[in-house]
């Protein structure tokens, strides 16, 4: 697979669980690796370079940590877009 096929599966996987489930980056991998059949160290690499982009963010809340899309808000305060 492609790694911008792979990323996008990603960000619909992550884009699926908005509003009803906080995914950590760990239930991120296992789930596009199942998924898709990539190993999960190429769907990690893929993630961070989308965090690294600004397509993905980490969000902390609650003593843990959590992979989401950011907001346009986000996004404009980071200089983003």
């Amino acid at each position: 697979m492609e790694k911008e096929e792979l990323k996008d599966k990603i960000f619909a996987f992550v884009q699926a669980a908005k509003g009803k489930k906080k995914l950590k980056e760990k239930d991120i991998i296992k789930g596009v690796s199942a998924e898709t059949g990539e190993s999960a160290d190429n769907v990690k690499k893929a993630m961070r370079e989308m965090i690294d982009v600004g397509k993905l963010m980490y969000s902390y809340g609650g003593g843990s940590s959590s992979v989401e899309i950011p907001s346009e808000e986000y996004l404009r305060e980071k200089g983003m877009i």
